[in-house]
């Protein structure tokens, strides 16, 4: 199962093995703190309460100079505000008004440094130093979902703190105001101006439209609209036609009346028309012809028509009858005159109209020129009456107070100093000291090069560890350990032995190495370990000393080193002559390194050392070879290509990762095959950390002895 990136066992136990360290760096950084605090010089802190509202309150009527945020530019809108708060402009404003700049004492409560040399006068260089410090004191803290924000401001006086913070609220109030006033001043002088130019440009309009009508002999007369009021203008010839174009229509109308008049006259009976029937004259002839006809029928009874009488009533009925013919017929002819009439009345109208059409059109042609003068003329009129009424609005609009800021709380001179806060300082500064502590503990575990424990040993080589050896005591030598087969020294080794079984599918290797980067690492002990482990289970175990450049093992073993291995690579002696019995091990033997030659890497990588490897392998189960260190030499590498496997060995806390990763890639060159790492003088009380306490696996015997003790 992969391990997880983050183990914060790993990181704890980190911190107890540098708990020193962290603790010394949090005592430092506390010193640091409350000191610091001790020193620091008290600053009082006060606070005024601004609201800022986005429109002032609408006392006219008038759209305002400046433009209107709209809900969406509202945040905008109060960041610029506060942006104007933190200003330059306003806190040279504050400081001209409290006249901070020349005042000495205000440099000095406020511990001011005013540079004697650099750019500008002194005068400058000393304003510059104010303003700074202004700055550098002053807050701006909006309150959240409010139109209000605080202004604060820190010095070593609560009066002068308060004054300050007052100050920045009234100047801010003030400056807003001059602003709104400049704008409007500004929009009346450009209001001004632009009047004075359309005015000069509307009369010079007029003067062009006047001469050209004149010119051109166009007279308009205006059209009465609803109301009387008037709703344009218009020309005599177009009024003329209008009205001539009225009469017209009258008089077609009533000419097709007087011609169907006509018509039904001359195609009726006379008596029937209309308008003899519904004559005066001829109903009173009608009436009278009536009485006359009714007396002659009357007396046609009782006279003949011969008679005087009957030929005189007779005479009258004709002359009755003659006269009513002859109005009937007057009436005929008189609806005729009037059809004719008519007729010419309309001719005459129609020839007029046609006469003023032409007038009409050739006053359009001459129309064309003076309605774009007049279109001119209108917009000029329309531009300068706008112009004029804004002028006005203005005018009235600027000398009305208008102010969306106010203030809501005046500062007060605080009581109590606001810094430092002895609280809020130590908890910073146990915040610093752990972390310098905890980033100095990672960066001392990044750079620490040694090996200290089989997971470092594990993490860093990349190699798997057989076993960890304890340091042992100062009085205590390892052939002593070795003897105490309850020591935990003795216990490691054999966990090491255990180990070497598993090392690979086949067991043990037949032929082992043990090899270290650098001598003093304890690669002979260890050698000595294996060989005597594995003799007590019944092997049959050669021991041989090959380094033939600083022998050590025959000193351990108590033999003489007059011949040994470099006698038999050399083929002045056989096996036979120089193998001993280990003393107190049964079933080991030990060969010592023989004198010294003087090219032992030629003595190694020959022939006779396979050969006599060959050899011994038949004899002896298993053939452990304290090898020399990796050092410089080629030694170890050329015995390491020849032996079934290699056991390199590293001193806890003493050997650095650069050395181990530089011999174990010497050892690789030469095809060496790792059986694992040894870490021997291993300080288990010391190590327990990252999960694991090594000093339960080798001292639980010794704890046992002790308590039945």
């Amino acid at each position: 199962m992969k391990e997880p990136t983050l183990n914060l066992g790993r990181y704890w136990h980190l911190l107890l093995k540098h708990r020193y360290l962290v603790a010394a760096t949090l005592a430092g950084a506390i010193a640091i703190g409350v000191i610091a605090t001790l020193l620091m010089t008290p600053l009082f802190t006060a606070s005024a309460t601004l609201q800022i509202d986005r429109e002032a309150a609408r006392i006219l009527q008038t759209e305002d100079v400046t433009p209107r945020e709209s809900m969406t530019q509202g945040e905008e809108f109060f960041q610029t505000q506060y942006g104007v708060l933190r200003s330059r402009s306003l806190a040279e404003r504050v400081i001209q008004s409290l006249g901070l700049a020349a005042s000495d004492r205000f440099v000095e409560q406020m511990d001011i440094t005013v540079p004697s040399s650099g750019r500008g006068t002194p005068a400058s260089r000393r304003s510059e130093a104010v303003l700074k410090a202004v700055q550098k004191n002053l807050g701006v803290q909006p309150v959240r979902g409010s139109r209000l924000v605080v202004v604060t401001f820190n010095s070593p006086d609560p009066v002068l703190s308060a004054t300050v913070a007052n100050a920045f609220a009234e100047n801010f109030i003030q400056a807003n105001l001059d602003r709104k006033f400049e704008s409007s001043s500004y929009a009346r002088d450009f209001l001004e101006e632009r009047l004075a130019q359309t005015k000069a440009k509307l009369e010079d309009a007029e003067r062009q439209l006047v001469a050209y009508a004149s010119n051109q002999q166009i007279i308009n007369i205006p059209t009465p609209g609803s109301a009387g009021a008037e709703s344009g203008t218009q020309s005599i010839a177009a009024s003329d036609l209008t009205a001539l174009n009225a009469a017209l229509s009258q008089a077609r109308a009533r000419r097709i009346a007087a011609e169907e008049k006509w018509r039904q006259a001359n195609s009726s009976a006379l008596m029937t028309l209309p308008e003899v029937l519904q004559n005066p004259a001829i109903q009173r002839l009608a009436e009278t012809r009536a009485g006359l006809n009714a007396t002659y029928q009357q007396k046609l009874s009782l006279y003949r028509p011969e008679f005087p009488e009957m030929l005189q009533l007779k005479a009258q009925l004709d002359e009755a009858d003659s006269q009513i013919a002859s109005l009937a017929g007057n009436i005929r002819a008189s609806v005729g005159q009037q059809y004719q009439v008519s007729v010419n009345e309309e001719r005459a109208l129609q020839q007029r109209v046609n006469v003023l059409k032409g007038d009409v059109l050739d006053f359009r042609s001459r129309s064309v020129q003076y309605n774009i003068l007049q279109r001119e003329l209108d917009t000029s009129r329309s531009l300068y009456d706008g112009l004029l009424q804004r002028y006005k609005e203005v005018g009235i609009a600027g000398g009305v107070t208008a102010n969306n800021i106010s203030i809501v709380d005046r500062a007060e001179p605080p009581t109590k100093p606001s810094k430092p806060n002895l609280i809020v300082n130590l908890i910073l500064a146990v915040l610093a000291g752990l972390g310098l502590g905890i980033a100095a503990v990672f960066v001392l575990e990044a750079l620490d090069e040694t090996l200290a424990t089989p997971e470092d040993v594990e993490a860093k080589l990349e190699q798997p560890v057989l076993g960890a050896v304890p340091v042992l005591d100062k009085n205590v030598t390892p052939r002593q350990a070795l003897l105490d087969v309850r020591s935990a020294f003795a216990e490691a080794y054999y966990s090491l032995r255990s180990a070497l079984q598993f090392a690979t599918t086949n067991g043990v290797p037949a032929v082992l190495l043990i090899t270290s980067a650098r001598p003093g690492e304890g690669k002979s002990t260890t050698a000595l370990a294996i060989a005597e482990n594995f003799a007590r289970i019944g092997k049959r175990v050669l021991l041989m000393d090959l380094d033939l450049r600083n022998p050590s093992m025959h000193r351990l073993m108590n033999v003489n080193n007059e011949h040994g291995m470099s006698s038999i690579l050399s083929g002045a002696a056989q096996l036979a002559n120089v193998v001993h019995d280990a003393p107190g091990v049964s079933g080991l033997r030990f060969v010592p390194t023989g004198p010294l030659p003087p090219n032992p890497a030629e003595l190694l990588s020959g022939s006779r050392i396979q050969e006599f490897l060959a050899s011994a392998r038949k004899e002896y189960d298993l053939v452990v070879i304290d090898g020399p260190p990796v050092l410089g030499f080629a030694d170890a590498p050329v015995l390491a290509a020849t032996v079934e496997g290699t056991v390199f060995v590293i001193e806890a806390r003493s050997t650095r990762r650069g050395q181990a990763r530089g011999a174990l890639k010497r050892l690789n060159m030469g095809n060496a095959r790792i059986t694992g790492v040894v870490l021997t003088k291993f300080r288990a009380d010391k190590s327990s950390y990252g999960g694991y306490d090594y000093a339960y696996d080798y001292h639980y015997g010794e704890r046992v002895d002790r308590g039945r003790s």
